[in-house]
């Protein structure tokens, strides 16, 4: 492999050939290899999926095996020598890997056995009977070959998917719950790390705590082939456990284990549940995995009871409870003042006591303790968490990703941190083809949401993901499920007006039906502008007046800063019925909302502008810029033909022609987004 890539791309031999510099290190592992490659880290893994049909960190482990292979044929290391030097820690973990790879163990291979067995044939043969019996024997021998190790269709792999339920207090002290609700977060967020596995979250799991449904319906209802079940207690000095791993087609235990340890065992005794149950899944365990699997949380006892007391409060996200949370959670820091988890979790505690708060209280505690936890922790997911929560409290949207994707890396299975990306991606950073793969993904792992409120919401942004990239079927399934679920919610009425008009494309339905949702709330702000753009694209002025001029006056009274990106439009209704100046301090508003734009949409944007002033070859030059990016949404197909502020561009030929290119480049990008999600099971 250190000569040609067995793959054959160049992309493919230049990763290989920057992963074997780094070979000796165990701590290499994706997101290092996207950044020596000056790529992102989603990129990556799309660019090796498609060379290589691997997910990125089994190629990591293929060119790491391979290595190994090439030194156990030409020196006379031992198997624990070539493990550490192809980055192996853990050598048990190094022979799987390479036995899963070559069918031999290293030590196989050490005794001369080859990694494929080939049939050949000696010269002797050949001077013997000559060139056509040899050709026969040869066509003999691969029919032999081929009849010996023909093997029954292997049965059908259970997609490696688990739910961990609440675990059952078997002791009458109510204070022992806490403990026992901490056996099984550990679990939990221990299985949560390894990527082989889908685990489903804490709070789909959580409305089974007291429910009479077997088995079966659990697992249908979660999406998931595999449950763990547990219960325990702790008393004096002892930890009581039992649980066991379910099979559920057949609702029957494939592991199970009681165990009776002393307290001081405890973190042992989480990492050893967490291995076994990976092992009875067969689940591939990477070494980075293994590592972040087994660390301990605190070296101190009593400081991590205070943690464990701290959750219950913490998960309820009240204001009092957080305070609580946070008060426990600072005595766990004064036993310890190296307990990351700690330090991390009460950064986001203060980040949800100043959610949707107009001044900000705690941002610099924010960002103190989350600093703090990755100081003492920089690999831990929750402390990444914190950091990029910081960032997102203080606008600074580009530098929260990149700590969201590191924290997805160390735990692929956190339901918060997927959906944290799917709504950057959906509002502050537009880009829907990742906002479709958050919020699937957010579906796979989220879905039994704790009540029907939380499930008409994660519905209700998989169907606004799905329309804006083209899905409009798809779409409308799932509006109507959230609809089902949660009448009363908030947007899903108003979206589902827009995907209506995404199938019949009749203005006049879609105004009616917004505007019917506006009168049952006047203070609806979001539909009444909605409304006023329906009469606005269909040239009725006077009504589009009527609606922008309420819109005005309640942002103006509040003090809002909203919606700025459809000032041109109310610009272009006051200046059509003869109000210019007002006409101008919007256009105003909407040039200095230009200029601070860093979205995709800023071509598009501007060429309204351009449009607005008479300026059409700029807006021509600006509508070409924008016909060469990419993830927009589809209402842009929908409604920039519509736009009356180009009106006069429909003249000319280069306009259609743009247009054409826009929407060509929409479909082009969805049929490729739809393979992509279809490979990785998404679609």
């Amino acid at each position: 492999m250190s000569d040609t890539s067995v793959f054959g791309a160049d992309f493919i031999k230049e990763a290989e050939a920057i992963i074997l510099e780094n070979i000796s290190n165990e701590h290499f592992g994706v997101s290092e290899l996207a950044d020596l490659m000056h790529m992102s880290r989603s990129s990556l893994l799309r660019k090796i999926k498609t060379h290589t049909q691997l997910s990125a960190s089994q190629f990591i482990r293929k060119v790491r095996v391979t290595k190994a292979l090439e030194l156990l044929q030409q020196n006379s290391l031992t198997v624990a020598e070539v493990s550490y030097q192809v980055g192996f820690s853990n050598t048990s973990y190094f022979i799987k890997c390479f036995r899963d790879e070559f069918s031999y163990s290293p030590g196989e291979i050490r005794k001369g056995k080859q990694p494929e067995e080939q049939a050949t044939l000696q010269p002797t043969i050949l001077k013997k009977y000559g060139w056509y019996l040899a050709a026969s024997l040869v066509i003999s021998i691969v029919l032999v070959l081929v009849f010996l190790n023909r093997k029954e269709e292997p049965p059908t792999e259970l997609e490696k998917s688990i739910a961990v339920l609440p675990f059952k207090n078997e002791s009458s002290d109510t204070l022992n719950l806490y403990f026992v609700n901490g056996l099984m977060e550990s679990t939990l967020n221990k299985l949560q790390k390894i990527g082989d596995l889908r685990v489903v979250s804490r709070t789909s799991s959580a409305r089974y705590r007291n429910t009479q449904k077997n088995i079966r319906e659990i697992a249908e209802e979660l999406n998931v082939n595999y449950l763990v079940e547990g219960s325990g207690q702790r008393f004096d000095n002892q930890v009581l456990l039992n649980i066991q791993l379910i099979e559920a087609s057949s609702d029957h235990p494939i592991w199970g284990e009681q165990y009776s340890r002393e307290i001081n065992d405890v973190f042992a005794l989480q990492n050893e549940v967490a291995q076994k149950i990976a092992n009875a899944i067969k689940a591939v365990v990477t070494a980075d995995e293994l590592l972040q699997i087994q660390k301990i949380p605190t070296k101190s006892l009593e400081a991590y009871d205070y943690y464990l007391q701290a959750l219950d409060y913490y998960y309820s996200r009240t204001k009092e409870n957080l305070e609580t949370a946070i008060g426990l959670f600072q005595q766990a820091i004064e036993l310890d003042e190296e307990f990351a988890l700690a330090y991390a979790n009460i950064a986001i505690s203060y980040y949800f006591l100043d959610l949707n708060q107009v001044k900000k209280q705690h941002t610099e505690r924010i960002n103190t303790f989350a600093d703090k936890a990755l100081l003492y922790d920089s690999k831990l997911a929750e402390s990444l968490i914190a950091k990029a929560l910081y960032y997102l409290q203080i606008g600074e949207y580009e530098l929260t990703v990149p700590h969201l994707e590191k924290a997805l890396e160390y735990n692929p299975n956190s339901s918060a941190v997927v959906q944290m990306l799917g709504d950057l991606y959906a509002r502050v950073i537009p880009n829907t083809d990742k906002y479709l793969e958050y919020a699937l993904k957010g579906i796979q792992l989220d879905i039994a949401a704790s009540d029907s409120v939380m499930k008409g919401y994660t519905y209700l942004h998989l169907s606004n993901a799905l329309v804006q990239n083209g899905f409009v079927e798809e779409a409308t399934t799932y509006i109507n499920l959230a609809l089902q679920f949660d009448s009363t919610n908030y947007y899903a009425p108003m979206l589902k007006a827009f995907i209506v008009y995404a199938k019949n494309g009749n203005t006049q339905q879609t105004k009616s039906i917004l505007t019917s949702e506006w009168e049952k709330d006047t203070t609806r702000l979001d539909i009444l502008q909605e409304v006023a753009k329906m009469h606005y694209y269909e040239e009725d002025y006077d009504s589009a007046l009527y609606y922008y001029e309420k819109f005005v006056h309640a942002r103006e009274k509040f003090g809002l800063d909203i919606y700025q990106h459809e000032d041109i439009k109310i610009a272009w209704v006051y200046r059509m019925k003869g109000r210019k100046k007002e006409a101008a301090a919007f256009l105003n508003t909407y040039n200095l909302y230009c200029e601070k734009d860093k979205s995709i949409y800023k071509n598009a944007s501007i060429a309204v502008k351009h449009a607005y002033e008479g300026e059409y070859e700029k807006a021509m030059e600006q509508l070409n810029a924008f016909a060469t990016q990419d993830n927009y949404q589809y209402w842009i197909l929908l409604f920039l033909e519509k736009e009356p502020i180009l009106e006069p561009l429909n003249t000319n030929p280069e306009f259609k022609l743009v247009i054409q290119k826009i929407k060509d480049r929409f479909w082009q990008k969805h049929n490729k987004l739809e393979k992509l999600l279809a490979n990785k099971s998404l679609l």
